[in-house]
């Protein structure tokens, strides 16, 4: 029998591998509207960065990353999982740049604090990848956060803050890294007198979702999920390495607890990949500009 049948599916498959490490650097920038802003409000910008995964080497990455401050955005918000390298601060400074001059907010993910291993595939396709590292934090994330705080971004690990941007008070509560279980989740009801109140989390479980939904927050925004990462046409993502579903692991979509209260939930795909995967398929690399638009009146 010729081998020449054979031949065609390593073909396809070597096609699809080669594919997916080109997609990592085929960086794309969303847009969406999302409308939480009181009646009559003006329009604010939000840049949404997350899972950047950074190394000193990815220049490419960086150079893309740079020219994201040419969008003027009024409010950046970071996401986590910035590190792949215990070097790469620098590059991660290089590279956001002037963003680091317009107003921030920012969380850290499980990358910031820990180098990256050698996945389990086995485990992650079963969502068997969370809870507390046995091993000490080994990455600079007390430098990166010094850094981000030192050029005005405000540090939401665990805690709230109240922000002006663009002549609007925000209202922010954010969340340490739930997928190791740093969360500490105390009620915190919104602030009705601010113009917006917003969530910040890295990674969207469903426990930090229905609380921040229900204390009446309009707007949550994390990232994590890498949009799954390998998505398969027609099907989407095979996992979202957390409880949420997989038609959410990446984009902007409501938030529902008990058919009543819901949020506007914005999920980034990500920048990155972890430097042991680094593969995407059908999920190109992300960043996205959340325009807040005001609430339509007419359908409230």
């Amino acid at each position: 029998m010729s081998a020449r049948p054979l031949l065609w599916p390593l073909a396809v498959a070597g096609g699809v591998l080669a594919w997916s490490v080109l997609e990592t650097r085929s960086f794309v920038l969303r847009r969406a509207d999302v409308p939480v802003l009181p009646a009559g409000s003006d329009p604010l910008r939000v840049l949404h960065l997350s899972d950047t995964h950074m190394t000193p080497g990815q220049r490419v990455k960086q150079d893309w990353l740079r020219g994201l401050a040419s969008l003027e955005p009024d409010l950046v918000v970071s996401t986590g999982d910035n590190l792949s390298h215990r070097a790469a601060v620098p590059a991660v400074l290089d590279a956001y740049g002037d963003l680091l001059d317009v107003p921030g907010v920012f969380v850290f993910g499980s990358n910031d604090y820990y180098s990256p291993v050698p996945p389990n595939p086995f485990m992650y396709l079963r969502g068997g990848t969370g809870g507390p590292r046995p091993r000490e934090k080994d990455l600079p994330w007390r430098e990166l956060r010094d850094a981000f705080t030192a050029r005005g971004w405000t540090d939401l690990t665990n805690r709230r803050a109240d922000l002006e941007v663009a002549g609007r008070r925000l209202s922010f509560v954010g969340a340490d890294d739930p997928h190791l279980g740093y969360d500490e989740l105390d009620d915190v009801p919104a602030d009705r007198t601010a113009d917006l109140a917003v969530g910040v989390v890295h990674a969207p479980y469903l426990r930090v979702l229905d609380r921040w939904t229900s204390s009446g927050y309009p707007l949550i925004i994390a990232g994590h999920t890498h949009g799954g990462q390998l998505r398969v046409p027609g099907y989407g993502a095979l996992v979202t390495n957390c409880d949420l579903d997989r038609a959410r692991a990446r984009g902007l979509h409501r938030h529902h607890v008990d058919g009543a209260d819901s949020s506007w939930l914005h999920v980034s795909a990500g920048l990155g990949t972890s430097p042991y995967a680094p593969v995407r398929l059908a999920c190109r690399p992300e960043a996205t500009l959340l325009t807040l638009t005001a609430v339509d009146s007419s359908r409230s």
